[in-house]
Order: C-alpha cells, then sequence, then structure tokens
C-alpha cells in the first residue's frame, strides 16, 4: 500500500503562508509606496508646524482622535499636528527634516534602486540628525520659545546644557567637530579625495569614485564613460617604491663590526622583481567588480512562474501503478517484499525490494512488459538503484508538473551555492534542486532529438550564470550555425560576450569565423598557461587570488583572468562542414583548458559516433542526455541506454559518474530571456566585446608532410586521383585495398606536392592536376 502523504500542521501552513507573504514581490512594492506617502505627509506636515507652531505647540495625542469641536492649524491635520510638534519640539527639531529623507531611501531600496547604499545612508542620516540637534540647540539655545523649545528641540536644547555644564563651551565645540569629522571620514568619499592629492598610486576602491590609474588595468577593457586621471606633474617628487639605505649609514656600521662584536649577516633573497607588485598590502585587495560599480544582477521578477504548487500525483494513480506493477511481476513468478513510491515532477520512483531468491537480470528484462501493463512510454528499470539495495522503476506521471527556472534561481540551495560557476538545470525525481559546478566537470556535452528541450537546457545553462557572476568575472563565447537559437544573447555583447576584432557579430555565425575564434581560444589558453607559468601557480583560482591580492605585476602583463565559457551549438553541423579543422582545436581546449578557466558546452542533436568520436568523448565526462530516437544514440552519449526510454519535454539524464541522474529540465521561454538580456543590455558595459588575440589556424598552409618519407603507394595514388579527377579518400581506398588512416596520410601527401587541394568540408578535395603529363612532372621534381 502507498503511503498517504502526511497533513503539515496547520500553525506551521499558517507560518510558512506568512513568511511567503512578506517575502512576495507586491508586499514589497506596497510597502514602497507607503513610505513615499507617508513621506509627503511628513514634509507637509512639519512645514505647516513651522508656520502655525504657536496654534499647534503641544497638541497631545489623546486630542488626534478628538470630535471636530478640536481645530488645528497644520496641513496633516491632528495627525500631523501632534506628529510635527513630537519631532520638532520635543525631540531633534529642526534636523526632524531627515526623517522623511530616510523613508525615501528606504523606498528606493524596496524598489531595488540603489543611488545610494541604503544601510549606511539610513544610519548616517540617524547620526547627523542628533548632532544637528545638539549643534543648534548649543548655539540658539530656546531662542526665547521659538517652536517650542527651540530650533533644536528638546532634545539638543537639555543636551547642549548637559554638556556646556560638564565640559564647558569649547569642550561641546571640541566635541562636536570630532563627530562631524570622523562622520565625514568615515560616511563619504572625503578621504580617498586627500589621498589622491598626496598619493598618485590609488587603490581599486578609488576607481570607484571616477579616477583611474596606470597601476592595475581593469582586465584589458575600458569603461565607456572616460574618467578623471589624475596627471603627476613631478614624477621626481614620487616616494620610491623600493627603499634602499644611505650611504651615511653604512659606516657606523662597518664601524660596528671592526670593534669585535659579532654580527649576524642577513641575506635577502630576490623573489622576482619581474613578476612581483612593488604596490603588495600597500593599496588593498583589487576587486574586478569595480570596472562596473554600478552593474545590477538581473532581478528574479524578470523571471515567470510556472510552477502548479503541489504535485498533481493522486493517490488512486499511486495504487493503480502500484497494483499494475505487482501483477506483472506476479505473472513471471516474482514476489515483491515491499514497494516504495517517490514523486516527481514528471515521473515517479517506486523503489521495490524482490523476495529472495529472484535475479535482478530477471526483473530487468520486464521493462517492456511493465509499460505495456501500465500503458505509458518512458518506463525505466534502474537494478540496483546505487547505495540503496533496491530495484527502481521510474514511470511518468499522468500530469507532469512544469518546474519554472525562477523557482530554481529562487531556490536557497542556489542562493547559497558557494561555487566558481553554479548551474542549476533542474530537479530530481525526489523534487530537490539540482545544482552543480561547471569548474568541476569541467565540459560539458549536451545531446537530444530536435524538440526535446536542448535549447531550453541551454538557456537554462546560461541563465544561471547570468543571475551568479558579474561581467568582469565571466565572458561566452556563443557560436551559433543556425544564427536563431543564441541571437537573444547579442544584446548582452559589451557585458558578457568576448570574440574576435574582425568579427562583426558577437553571436559566431560563419564556420570560418568558427574556425579562427577556436584557434584564437587555444592561443588566449597558451597565453593564461604562461601567466600561470610566471606566477608559480597551478590554476586560474590560485592567480586570481594571487592578483586580487596585489602580489602580480600588472606592468608586467599580469591581468585578472575571467572564466570563458564557450557555448557551441549545433556541432554536428559544424564538424560536416569544417571537420579536422573544428575538432582540433576543441579536442586541445577540451585536454588542457581547464585548469586555465575555459570551459567547453557543446550540443548537438545528432549524436552519432562520426560527430562525438573518441577523442569528444574522452574529455567530456559530464554529460546531459535530452530524449533521442534509438538506444544506439544512446549508448553513444551515455555508454549505455536509457535516453531512448525518456519522455522528452525537459526529461533528461545527468552523466558525471557511473550512474545516470534523471532530472526534469527547468523550463525558460523566450520573452524571459529577452528580459533578462534587455535588463542587462540597457545598463551601462565596456566599450565593446572582449576582444580575443587573432591566431592563424595551426597548420593553415597545409599538413606537416614530409616527402621525403611519402608512401610507397603515393605514386600510384597520384596517377589514380589525376585519373578519375576525384580527391577522396574513399577513392583511395577502395582502389588500392588500403585502410582509412593510411589512405589518409596519402592524401595529405598529395596535397603537400600539390596534386590535390586543400580540406573543403563536407566536399571532396579539388584536383588541382588535369594530366598525367603535369603529373610526371610534379613526380619529377619530388624524386
Amino acid at each position: 500500500m502507498a503511503k498517504k502523504k502526511k497533513k503539515k500542521n496547520p500553525v506551521i501552513r499558517f507560518l510558512g503562508s506568512v513568511v511567503a507573504f512578506f517575502k512576495d514581490d507586491r508586499f514589497r512594492y506596497a510597502m514602497g509606496i507607503v513610505f513615499l506617502l507617508v513621506a509627503l505627509f511628513l514634509v507637509l506636515s512639519l512645514i505647516s508646524y513651522l508656520i502655525n507652531w504657536k496654534t499647534d505647540q503641544d497638541f497631545e495625542w489623546g486630542k488626534v482622535f478628538s470630535g471636530p469641536e478640536i481645530q488645528v492649524e497644520n496641513s496633516g491635520g491632528k495627525l500631523g499636528a501632534w506628529l510635527s510638534n513630537l519631532l520638532i519640539n520635543k525631540w531633534f527639531g529642526i534636523a526632524s527634516f531627515i526623517f522623511p529623507v530616510i523613508l525615501i531611501i528606504w523606498a528606493m531600496s524596496l524598489y531595488r534602486i540603489r543611488l545610494v547604499q541604503a544601510g549606511k545612508a539610513i544610519r548616517n542620516s540617524l547620526i547627523l540628525i542628533i548632532l544637528l540637534s545638539l549643534s543648534l540647540g548649543l548655539v540658539f539655545g530656546d531662542a526665547g520659545g521659538a517652536l517650542g523649545s527651540g530650533p533644536g528641540g528638546q532634545h539638543g536644547y537639555f543636551l547642549s546644557l548637559w554638556l556646556v555644564a560638564s565640559i564647558g563651551t569649547l569642550g561641546t565645540i571640541f566635541v562636536l567637530v570630532i563627530c562631524y569629522t570622523a562622520m565625514l571620514l568615515f560616511s563619504t568619499s572625503f578621504l580617498n579625495w586627500i589621498r589622491t592629492r598626496e598619493n598618485p598610486f590609488l587603490s581599486t576602491e578609488e576607481q570607484d569614485e571616477g579616477i583611474a590609474t596606470d597601476e592595475t588595468p581593469l582586465v584589458e577593457q575600458k569603461i565607456e564613460e572616460e574618467p578623471f586621471v589624475v596627471k603627476d606633474e613631478a614624477p621626481d617628487e614620487r616616494p620610491p617604491l623600493e627603499k634602499q639605505a644611505p650611504q651615511e649609514e653604512q659606516a657606523p656600521q662597518e664601524e660596528q663590526d671592526s670593534s669585535g662584536k659579532q654580527d649576524v649577516e642577513m641575506t635577502i633573497e630576490d623573489i622576482g622583481p619581474e613578476d612581483v607588485n612593488p604596490d603588495e598590502g600597500a593599496l588593498g585587495e583589487y576587486d574586478p567588480t569595480l570596472d562596473l560599480p554600478k552593474f545590477r544582477y538581473p532581478p528574479l521578477s524578470l523571471m515567470r512562474e510556472y510552477d502548479q504548487g503541489e504535485t498533481t500525483v493522486t493517490n488512486e494513480e499511486l495504487i493503480s501503478n502500484k497494483n499494475r506493477i505487482v501483477e506483472t511481476l506476479g505473472n513471471y513468478n516474482i514476489k515483491i517484499d515491499k514497494i516504495k513510491a517517490t514523486i516527481g515532477p514528471t515521473v515517479t520512483l517506486y523503489e521495490i525490494v524482490p523476495a529472495p531468491g529472484i535475479r535482478i537480470s530477471k526483473i530487468k528484462n520486464l521493462e517492456d512488459d511493465i509499460a505495456l501493463s501500465l500503458s505509458a512510454l518512458g518506463i525505466r528499470i534502474i537494478a540496483p538503484i546505487p547505495g540503496k539495495g533496491t530495484i527502481g522503476i521510474e514511470v511518468p506521471n499522468q500530469n507532469p508538473r512544469t518546474v519554472s527556472m525562477k523557482s530554481i534561481l529562487a531556490s536557497k540551495k542556489f542562493q547559497d551555492a558557494e561555487m566558481e560557476l553554479a548551474i542549476a538545470l533542474g530537479k530530481t525525481i525526489s523534487n530537490e534542486t539540482f545544482i552543480f559546478d561547471l569548474t568541476k566537470m569541467p565540459h560539458l556535452l549536451v545531446a537530444g532529438a530536435t524538440g526535446q528541450g536542448k535549447s531550453v537546457g541551454l538557456n537554462a545553462i546560461i541563465a544561471s550564470l547570468l543571475f551568479k557572476k558579474h561581467p568582469a568575472q565571466l565572458k561566452f563565447v556563443m557560436i551559433d550555425p543556425k544564427k536563431v537559437e543564441l541571437s537573444l544573447y547579442s544584446k548582452i555583447e559589451r557585458h558578457y560576450l568576448a570574440k574576435l576584432p574582425e568579427s562583426e557579430e558577437a553571436i559566431i555565425t560563419d564556420t570560418q569565423q568558427v574556425i579562427h575564434t577556436l584557434n584564437s581560444l587555444c592561443g588566449e589558453m597558451d597565453d593564461r598557461y604562461n601567466l600561470l607559468k610566471n606566477a608559480q601557480v597551478r590554476n586560474i583560482k590560485e592567480y586570481n587570488t594571487k592578483f586580487i591580492n596585489r602580489k602580480l605585476n600588472p606592468n608586467k602583463g599580469h591581468r585578472y583572468l575571467p572564466f570563458i565559457v564557450v557555448i557551441i551549438d549545433e556541432f554536428a553541423d559544424l564538424i560536416m562542414t569544417a571537420g579536422r579543422e573544428i575538432e582540433h582545436p576543441i579536442s586541445r581546449l577540451a585536454q588542457l583548458a581547464r585548469a586555465i578557466g575555459i570551459h567547453l558546452i557543446i550540443a548537438t542533436q545528432r549524436p552519432t559516433t562520426n560527430i562525438i568520436t573518441g577523442v569528444i568523448k574522452a574529455n567530456f565526462p559530464a554529460r546531459i542526455a535530452f530524449r533521442v530516437t534509438s538506444g544506439i544514440d544512446s549508448r553513444t552519449i551515455l555508454d549505455g541506454p536509457g535516453a531512448d526510454q525518456l519522455i522528452g519535454r525537459g526529461d533528461m539524464l545527468f552523466l558525471s559518474g557511473s550512474e545516470p541522474i534523471r532530472l526534469q529540465c527547468a523550463f525558460v521561454d523566450g520573452p524571459e530571456i529577452e528580459d533578462v538580456t534587455d535588463f542587462i543590455g540597457q545598463q551601462k558595459g565596456y566599450p565593446t566585446a572582449l576582444m580575443l588575440n587573432p591566431v592563424e589556424a595551426e597548420g593553415g598552409s597545409g599538413p606537416e608532410v614530409d616527402l621525403d618519407k611519402r608512401d610507397d603507394k603515393f605514386e600510384e595514388a597520384a596517377r589514380l586521383v589525376v585519373q578519375h579527377q576525384q580527391g577522396s579518400t574513399s577513392l583511395i581506398q577502395r582502389k588500392l585495398s588500403l585502410g582509412y588512416n593510411r589512405a589518409g596520410r596519402i592524401v595529405d601527401q598529395l596535397e603537400v606536392a600539390g596534386v590535390l587541394g586543400p580540406f573543403e568540408g563536407s566536399k571532396a578535395r579539388k584536383v588541382l592536376v588535369q594530366d598525367e603529363f603535369s603529373l610526371e612532372q610534379i613526380l619529377n621534381k619530388i624524386i
């Protein structure tokens, strides 16, 4: 019997609804409106009190809700008269006008308008109210009863009397000067302004105030607005970076040595001035996000909620499926001791414990029979479930739930994830949010038939990174041969994308541009490894930590290294059109790029062995499989069956270890991605995308072949291709009875010799020699 789900305690349910109410964006927006209206009411009441204070002075709370026989002159009515009298007369005097400012700042923070830091601004405003009230009380006293207790209110008047009686007038002024000075130094950029006048070497915190420095470059990019540069008028007056002992101090040391006292020799080891930053420890930590200090992450309100609440699997459905499973197994004399159901968003996992003596393979072979009895597609048997000692039968739900990307991004697990590149994919069978770190994978292969959720999965991966990483910390290289899948991300070109300088569009669609970009990434990889070598570190995390702590000298080529995520859609199309020119740089990046922060995500809808080769699979241990049409395709992706038994619509298997995990991919629609990219694209960004250094393709002038070591069949193959005017490897294989590898080497030799043209993707090579006479001349030169 399936266990009924226990109902939650009503008190807990009520408290949960209360918490959800206060977390709702609508409550936040409503409170912002309330604060603004209260601030307006307070300003009108305070201004009116300044005019009518003689009439409304000492208005008591008990009269606020009295009848119409009691009249006041205040524009805010009786409540405004009482509140103004309380704030101006009894409390802080004219300084009370700062209270409406506090309410406005609070309302701005609720609407995510961060012109100032809300907490810091409110704290400083409260301190200013106290100091200003005290100052007005000290200067004006009670002002002959004006405004009741004077401009400083009763607080300022009586506190100033107490301080004057305790430490005198000069002592009170001294205390006020100290307090104002401390607030000025700790609450504004005044201290930074002073330091810019004293020292031209500025810290990264001061760059936020609009000051540029040559000491720490901003990841080889500049901000759109040209900052104010402090020029050094007298460079000779700068303090030396390395302190040297004066010549006059050396003589007494020598005299001390000659006096017979033992001197302990100290050796200072040279730690490599070429790479060490001379400003280490003096300027504080470098913050790469200060390149775009006002950048705001996209809010979750841009995403849509698709969840239908609690699961829609009924108790009747659970019992019916359980009975059919037990009945089907019973028909084959397989007895079940125990059965347990775990309900997921798309499928329900039935864990069964067979009776002793039942072979697991016997149950595994009944997969089709169970699917027939349940009248359901996508039945998958896990025999056994790793670590549990049970056999799992996954059965699709009759009414599957849609998992929204918003619910995944808002989950505590994702918000608190301390990962370098956290990616939220969806939910597991047990309704748990599934998150992984791309840097640990380190590359990802995504495959699935058309319309099964592959593009949505890519959007979910990209959205996860956009909601977590600052543009200074992450760059994308997006390759889209179809020209439509990734086009929405062109709006964030100046924030998150990287491309070649000669490329007009940031989303790369041309095959030749793809080749150049991948080779440039290989060049970037080599450059980064040289930086790691010079910094004596092993990976990008250690390198960036050193750079942030200013232990590496930017004048010697060191720079902050952002992660680069390369996303390739329709990989099969690229392999068909460019072949080895694409596969070679991808293989290099897949094998070597992990340590320096370059990660590949490759997607294809044709998971065949000629597309996903052994080299690709060996370097892509993490794989995502959506539904495919055959078991062969499933084995190509996952090295086993399973992907052909999925039900589609985001149902997927994630493999990063020995056993795949079944997930329901989070759904993110095109309009949601458009809203996110619009929000990011409207903010200030870099002048251009991150420019990659152009690098020529390795072996661009042809394969490196030594014709002195040409094949024995070289001349025969040359005459064969000239005779047939067809430059294909298969022709040489078939006519000369050779293997594929040997025939391929002969084709490379014919290309170097000038008989055949270069590789042109799926097209046959051009035969450059038209007759045997011309061929004999070429052969005579080689011999």
